[in-house]
């Protein structure tokens, strides 16, 4: 067991990984515009970026997860960054709309295992019983990207071009290997894990309810968020350089929120995941009507953070719990259902906005699905109760 100190330093750097990954994953919605206008496509289209990044999420979080249950989870974490960099290069260097979409695509598929080994490995450094805690602290990458990475990012493509946000997120996992690769203990690796073993012990009713409650239910999250950007300058009436200080907002509710989350984690995995659905639905709907004024709609985008980081730690431990011994593949697979997720809600908010509604209505389609993923979780309560009044007797 390694010391607090040397702990606490492989945490920090497997949460500078995360900070890049959670930059490059929201950091197009802020530039769309910009997007939009360089490679003269409407908005819409350009939310087609932010689909592909979530579709490569989705393949490569179980198929290298499964691959590579056996391997040395440091190595593992160091080839997914250096993944993660290749894939924002080629972002950067996109030379038209086909080949940036195609560049997202392959940035997003580190991302799942990436948080998935983090998670695991947070886990062996902490002290027992603090699971939740531990995952919480991994998970910390996203909003802390959401409060530094994706607003300078945001900044930087608004001032010197959109392709300058992708680099920055090259130059901050450069930065992440080096870290990982010097502070990050070498946790023995599964000996047994194989590909089929990880794909048995996954395949159950539970594991599949658990990912369908985050697929559909955070989709509500990303059919806001996806399309804040124009939200706030066409409904709100606010200039351009005001959207990185609502994304700003977005990474400071995440950065309260996800350390309560791991408490509540710790407390009741459950009970925090309904808190997190019922409370997400009950914020977009605020927010789809007050999202003309400019405070009421950065107080919903803060608490969108704060809701959204209780619905991850705990659907993470949920995953891990339900998967058995498949736990790599369990938790990164949670990432590919919050990307399927955020296809979901991306799609869907771009469908409702090409077909006249206003900016407005992606977050009615969100309630939708919020209110969807809390039925199927209700569902997935039943079969818990159900299967241990069974194995009561």
């Amino acid at each position: 067991m390694p010391t607090p100190r040397h702990a606490a330093l492989a945490t920090a750097a497997l949460v500078l990984g995360g900070v890049a990954i959670g930059t490059t994953e929201f950091v197009t919605m802020g530039i769309l515009p910009e997007i939009s206008t360089d490679l003269a496509v409407t908005i819409p289209q350009a939310g087609h970026a932010i689909s592909a990044y979530a579709a490569g999420v989705v393949v490569g979080a179980p198929l290298i997860a499964a691959v590579g249950a056996s391997w040395p989870r440091k190595g593992l974490l160091l080839g997914l960054l250096a993944a993660l960099i290749v894939g924002n290069a080629a972002a950067a260097l996109a030379p038209g709309y086909e080949s940036l979409v195609a560049a997202r695509f392959l940035a997003g598929l580190p991302h799942g295992a990436y948080f998935g080994v983090a998670s695991l490995v947070a886990i062996e450094l902490a002290p027992v019983g603090q699971a939740g805690r531990a995952v919480g602290r991994v998970m910390l990458g996203i909003p802390v990207a959401n409060v530094l990475g994706v607003p300078f990012a945001t900044w930087l493509g608004q001032q010197l071009g959109w392709r300058f946000a992708y680099w920055l997120v090259v130059a901050v996992g450069a930065l992440a290997v080096g870290l990982v690769a010097l502070v990050v203990p070498h946790v023995a690796r599964d000996l047994e894990g194989t590909v089929r073993r990880e794909l048995k012990e996954f395949a159950n009713l539970q594991v599949l309810l658990t990912l369908l409650v985050g697929a559909i239910g955070f989709g509500g999250l990303f059919a806001m968020l996806s399309y804040i950007a124009p939200t706030l300058t066409e409904v709100t009436g606010l200039a351009a350089s005001w959207v990185p200080w609502y994304l700003l907002a977005s990474g400071v509710g995440g950065i309260v929120g996800t350390p309560i989350a791991g408490r509540m984690a710790d407390w009741s995995v459950l009970r925090s995941a309904v808190i997190g659905l019922a409370g997400t639905a009950a914020n977009l709907t605020v927010f789809a009507l007050v999202a003309q004024w400019a405070i009421p709609a950065l107080i919903c985008v803060f608490l969108s953070a704060v809701f959204a980081g209780i619905l991850v730690v705990s659907l993470q431990l949920r995953l891990m719990d339900v998967a058995r011994k498949a736990k790599t593949l369990g938790a990164a697979s949670n990432h590919a259902a919050f990307n399927t997720a955020n296809a979901l809600g991306a799609w869907l908010g771009g469908l409702v906005i090409a077909r006249g509604y206003g900016f407005t209505a992606p977050s009615w389609v969100g309630v939708g699905l919020a209110l969807g993923g809390l039925i199927v979780l209700g569902i997935s309560l039943l079969v818990h109760r159900r299967e241990a009044r069974t194995a009561l007797g």
